[in-house]
């Protein structure tokens, strides 16, 4: 499968990157996937976020440098940390013990060799899914910027929409609502080429002070019905990049991935998640 093989290729640019810094939209471009999706995608197949990936990777060849003779100080500098305090932090934090002892009889170190990507179909359990093709829509509500590192944007979201339902802003969002997609919206807007938001949102044509304007563009969209609490939509998105999306005949698009919020009740939502897709070619 194609883009399975863009993840693999990806990988081995990591490996051969490793002491450089490695731009994440490079690798995205390698895995033939807008950047955003990259990241989430390796991080739902690989089970840790693409940093950690790569920091796992830079200090097991950093420990097998040790172990060979080579100085802290200069292990430190080949795989990116200025400061010896740095490196020692982020080593121990991988191996449990810091770079300075790897040489000592008995230190023991952990080893994670290079990940390689591979699907097994399992169909065990049924998804519902519709595809639909959407002209641009508009939004209207509240956005903050992201990082590039998704993995660092984890405790912005739930800040976000719990600030939100806090100080008035859904209720007053909950009154603009019109058009379709009905319900509250959760647009990662991160496009390539522009700069990433994330957006508390509703389809609207109306202007109401206070808030941001975005035009979320035209696509073909994978809907996915959900319920349950944000646990469960977190495993529904899962399923859909680890299941669905290998044996769909899809790649993903370039447009935002969205949330829509039937039902807001955080412990009982009733939820759509929007993928937005293209036909794989061959």
């Amino acid at each position: 499968m194609e883009w399975v093989d863009g993840l693999n290729a990806a990988i081995a640019y990591i490996e051969e990157h490793l002491e450089e810094e490695l731009d994440y939209d490079t690798l995205a471009r390698i895995a033939c996937c807008p950047a955003y999706h990259y990241q989430r995608m390796f991080a739902y197949m690989a089970g840790v976020p693409l940093s950690e990936y790569i920091r796992r990777r830079r200090m097991s060849r950093a420990a097998v440098d040790l172990q060979t003779g080579d100085k802290v100080v200069d292990v430190g500098l080949r795989y990116g940390y200025q400061s010896p305090t740095a490196f020692n932090r982020a080593f121990q934090a991988v191996h449990g013990i810091a770079p300075s002892v790897v040489r000592e009889e008995g230190a023991v170190v952990k080893s994670f060799p290079p990940l390689r990507f591979t699907v097994t179909i399992k169909g065990a359990e049924e998804m519902e899914y519709r595809i639909e093709k959407r002209d641009a829509f508009r939004i209207v509500g509240i956005s903050a910027p992201l990082d590039q590192d998704i993995e660092k944007n984890f405790s912005l979201v739930p800040q976000m929409w719990g600030k939100a339902a806090g100080n008035g802003t859904i209720t007053r969002l909950a009154a603009l609502m019109e058009g379709s997609p009905m319900g509250l919206l959760g647009v990662s807007a991160c496009g390539d080429g522009e700069a990433w938001r994330y957006w508390i949102a509703v389809a609207s044509e109306r202007e109401a002070e206070g808030f941001e304007t975005y035009t979320v563009p035209a696509a073909v969209w994978a809907v996915f019905p959900g319920e349950g609490s944000s646990l469960s939509l977190q495993e529904l998105e899962r399923r859909v990049v680890t299941e669905w999306l290998p044996s769909s005949g899809y790649v993903y698009g370039s447009a935002p991935d969205v949330e829509v919020y039937l039902n807001a009740d955080p412990a009982n939502a009733k939820y759509e998640v929007w993928i937005p897709v293209v036909k794989q070619e061959g």
